[in-house]
């Protein structure tokens, strides 16, 4: 039987019971604790907390997101690191005002959709046997057949709790892409996951301009952002919907701008939505160009907004770099980076500063 440590989270004094194979974050969230973290792989050192007192066993954390000083100064990532003792950390722990976290739970659904919708890009749809709450932006990790998992963000609405949408993008030799969704998966099969997770997600009490930024399936969680805004503005009991929303799509060929006419049908509709698809390496009907510099021509002034941006880490930072030049202030961004085992091997996660909200 694997045996059970207990983890006491300060400043909050919280204790809670962790197994010695389950990750300290893990515990946390499931008794909801909500450290922060985005990959949940010891890529991007977002989990980052001092271990006051206990042994721990560190497990799979990239040396780029953990320096080897840092370990010596009793620093560890959560989302890796399992208990061999009873353990004492201190956590960065945010509670938001307005906003409701939800614990982890596990979860088991069957494939309902499993279609492609651009090159190497796949829509899962999982109808779930009980519903899921959580916040539009945050993501669960699906689990694969060989016991291991994957983080993919909820493209989804909230108020669709039944169901999970997740938009899915072909790595070579991944395993949960070439190996399984792209290879083996079929309508009707089960599945189970996890979650919610993560610090990115919509804050819909902050009433200002969205700009929803994302490249790749880094649409997925702003897809969810925007049904959102839309089920406010179409609820009879609220206030509606009074700001403008501007969403960019970054890919490099024209063809993997999936779902190109459900943003146009929603632009003509909606008066305050507008669709800016940006393609980055041919020649395209529409504007040409990465998402950074077309945001940049578009806003040479972006203060006012509140940002959202989503994709690979080069994008992200190259992104909000443009919405810093363009008087846009850290308190009003936050970023979600796509990690793969490439950025594990290289160090190519990004170093942000600490005001950038995740």
């Amino acid at each position: 039987m694997t045996e059970t440590h207990t983890i006491t989270v300060e400043p909050l004094g919280t204790e809670l019971q962790c197994r010695e194979d389950q990750s300290i974050l893990d515990a946390c969230l499931r008794n909801g604790v909500w450290l922060p973290h985005a990959c949940t792989h010891g890529t991007c050192g977002t989990c980052k907390a001092e271990v006051l007192e206990g042994a721990i066993d560190y497990g799979d954390a990239s040396p780029y997101a953990l320096l080897e000083s840092e370990r010596a100064e009793g620093a560890a990532l959560m989302c890796v690191a399992t208990p061999r003792e009873d353990v004492v950390i201190e956590g960065d722990v945010e509670i938001e005002e307005g906003i409701t976290m939800y614990p982890v739970r596990d979860f088991s659904g069957t494939v309902e959709v499993l279609d492609e919708i651009a090159p190497d890009v796949r829509r899962l749809i999982v109808k779930l046997d009980e519903p899921m709450d959580f916040n539009a932006g945050q993501y669960v990790q699906l689990n694969l057949p060989d016991g291991d998992n994957r983080p993919y963000s909820i493209a989804s609405a909230p108020h669709e709790r039944d169901r999970v949408e997740l938009h899915i993008k072909r790595t070579e030799n991944g395993v949960a892409t070439a190996g399984w969704v792209f290879d083996g998966l079929a309508v009707g099969d089960a599945v189970t996951l996890s979650g919610p997770y993560g610090k990115f997600y919509f804050r819909p009490g902050r009433e200002k301009p969205l700009l929803l930024l994302g490249s790749g399936t880094g649409l997925a969680p702003l897809v969810s952002i925007l049904k959102t805004v839309m089920a406010i503005e179409d609820d009879e009991d609220g206030d509606g919907w009074e700001h403008e929303v501007v969403m960019y799509h970054g890919v490099a060929l024209e063809n993997g701008l999936y779902d190109r006419q459900w943003f146009q049908d929603i632009a003509d509709e909606r008066d305050w939505f507008t669709y800016r698809p940006a393609v980055s390496r041919e020649e395209c009907d529409g504007r040409q160009g990465r998402v950074p510099a077309l945001l940049a021509e578009d806003f040479p002034r972006a203060g006012g907004n509140v940002a959202y941006i989503c994709g690979n880490p080069a994008m992200v930072e190259d992104t909000m770099r443009a919405l810093m030049k363009a008087r846009l202030f850290p308190r009003d961004i936050y970023r979600e980076d796509f990690f793969d085992a490439a950025d594990r091997a290289n160090g190519a996660h990004v170093v942000r500063s600490p005001l950038i909200k995740r």
